[in-house]
């Protein structure tokens, strides 16, 4: 029986350019101290910066926390992907 997945709602809230919150978050693609990749319900998320690290993180409640100094954040819609590096780690 496959599973039916909710989309969550997508919200932003920053503080101060140093600290994000991110809901509807599916998944984590790539992450470094100068860019994180995300997947959102509202697509691909690409945030940019300096030292910046996930806090927080809780994939089933799609629930993100990222600190550092935030310069830019991309959307960009991306129809496939094989999976995050969260996906792969827990298959």
């Amino acid at each position: 029986m496959e599973e039916k997945r909710q989309i969550m709602q997508h919200k932003i809230t920053m503080e101060n350019r140093e600290k994000l919150f991110l809901t509807g978050v599916e998944d984590v693609d790539s992450f470094c101290e100068a860019e994180i990749r995300v997947y959102t319900s509202e697509g691909q998320l690409n945030i940019k910066g300096e030292d910046l690290h996930m806090s927080r993180l809780n994939v089933d409640d799609g629930e993100l926390c990222i600190e550092g100094e935030i310069e830019s954040l991309v959307y960009s819609n991306v129809e496939n992907r094989s999976g995050g590096f969260f996906s792969k780690l827990f298959k």
